[in-house]
């Protein structure tokens, strides 16, 4: 089961605490690195400080470094933390280079300021995770847990329950009012007791935490089961059934004095757009410099290999379903952007002897850059498809056009998982949409560079790519 919101819940206080520690670390690493090295700290060294700071808070949002320690894995912060300070120190370097502050400062003090800030980061999260376990072992802040409804995400959570001992939860088992021939297929568990029984043991302090994981269909029971609880002090979370976990992007927001559950909407949320947006630029400038040559080979070899423009633009659902321009090599004979646009096949007459190459190579694709730098496209996000097949397969595919929640990406989630070329079946399309979902609900800078990455190595070519 996915990891749900009750794990990832933490209070506000412990985030900012994390943050301070977090903060304290980088400015005593830089006065250590600088008094190893005889360096004296002056101005230009204050400046770089702010930046490294600034920076780190703000890519902190995009990578979830601050999420609960209950939560995750301590090699997921490690990851977090190494990432967020990678591009902290990126920005640095950024920084000093334009406004020429590099002549200035020590190369070995700030490669040492960043070693020594990843390895007392490192340490720190390491002694706090391996204090509040140990903790938890010896019986010390142990959280008693009970859930109320013998389904199948009442099992799920019971599972994730006993796996996870480090997140300090004793579960004393399940309460349920029906019978037990309406309940469990799993016969390793059993029911102990009636929904009145989690109620009265709570009141009596006999329980700490409930988790309710009844489907939604089943309100009136939820609103029964809430309005006895509200007679005692425990905690209470609702875990979400198979449908509302499955949701792109479940979150609680408020109009007014009004509780809302957000259904459909973009993971770019607040400064996660900017991070999305400061990724796609300086990402997308770099890999421009170093293609730069690439693309002129490849507009004088399609000059002279065939008559037509080196380069088309098509037409194709961006952002929000709005219409952009997205370009590309000519690849083919023709360069086809009306209401009916016929998917490349294998074998495709049309497609010339160097649009063959460049199509299996998705170096037709690399002018798509542009499109990055200009804000019509991500680097990382679901293939633009023709207007022609999303108006097809809007009405095939369920929650097709969901993927319209984010910018469509050059590479994504799908392509490098082999579900990229021609999609001569409504199942490889259904795939496709499937793994570009997943990636819209779990979207992360570190998720990102992942998937860049993998890309280098295997997502350039495909059996489907023709």
């Amino acid at each position: 089961m996915k990891k749900t919101s009750t794990f990832k819940a933490g209070t506000k206080s412990n985030s900012v605490i994390c943050r301070f520690f977090d903060l304290i670390i980088l400015i005593a690493s830089l006065y250590l690195a600088a008094e190893v090295y005889e360096v004296s700290l002056g101005r230009e060294y204050l400046i770089v400080l702010l930046v490294v700071l600034v920076a780190f808070l703000y890519v902190a949002e995009g990578v979830d470094l601050y999420r609960s320690w209950r939560a995750g894995t301590l090699r997921s912060m490690v990851l977090n933390a190494w990432l967020t300070l990678t591009i902290s120190f990126a920005a640095l370097v950024i920084f000093a280079f334009i406004f020429k502050f590099s002549e200035m400062l020590s190369r070995v003090t700030i490669v040492c300021w960043f070693a020594f800030s990843f390895v007392n980061l490192f340490l720190w999260r390491l002694i706090l995770r391996s204090y509040k376990v140990n903790r938890r072992k010896l019986g010390f802040n142990i959280k008693k847990t009970a859930i109320i409804g013998a389904t199948d995400t009442g099992v799920r959570i019971a599972q994730q329950i006993g796996f996870h001992k480090e997140l300090g939860y004793y579960n004393v088992g399940f309460f349920e009012d029906r019978s037990p021939k309406r309940v469990f297929k799993n016969q390793s568990y059993i029911i102990e007791g009636s929904v009145n029984d989690a109620v009265n043991r709570a009141r009596n302090g006999e329980i700490d935490v409930i988790f309710i994981a009844l489907p939604l269909k089943a309100e009136k029971r939820i609103a029964d089961i809430l309005g006895r609880l509200g007679d005692t002090t425990v905690d209470v979370y609702f875990i979400p059934d198979f449908f509302l976990s499955n949701l792109i992007h479940a979150r609680i927001d408020h109009v007014g004095d009004i509780d809302t559950l957000s259904v459909f909407e973009s993971p770019y949320l607040g400064i996660k757009e900017w991070v999305k947006r400061s990724e796609d630029i300086i990402l997308g400038l770099i890999i421009l410099a170093v293609i730069s040559p690439v693309l002129l080979i490849i507009a004088f070899c399609i000059k002279c290999t065939s008559n037509g423009p080196i380069l088309f633009k098509q037409d194709r659902y961006g952002l929000a379903g709005q219409k952009i321009k997205v370009w590309k090599f000519r690849s083919m004979t023709v360069t086809e952007n009306s209401d009916v646009v016929k998917q490349a096949t294998k074998n495709d007459s049309r497609i010339t002897p160097l649009g063959s190459f460049l199509r299996r190579t998705s170096l037709d694709e690399l002018p798509q850059f542009f499109n990055v730098i200009t804000g019509d496209m991500s680097i990382v996000g679901p293939r633009p498809h023709a207007v022609s097949h999303n108006e097809e397969y809007r009405k095939k595919v369920e929650f097709y056009m969901l993927r319209h929640k984010v910018k469509p990406g050059i590479t994504g989630w799908a392509q490098i998982n082999g579900w990229r070329g021609e999609t001569d079946t409504l199942e490889k399309m259904e795939n496709r949409v499937d793994h570009d979902l997943q990636y819209i609900k779990h979207w992360s800078l570190w998720f990102d560079l992942k998937i860049i990455v993998i890309t280098v190595f295997k997502g350039f070519t495909g059996k489907n790519a023709y």
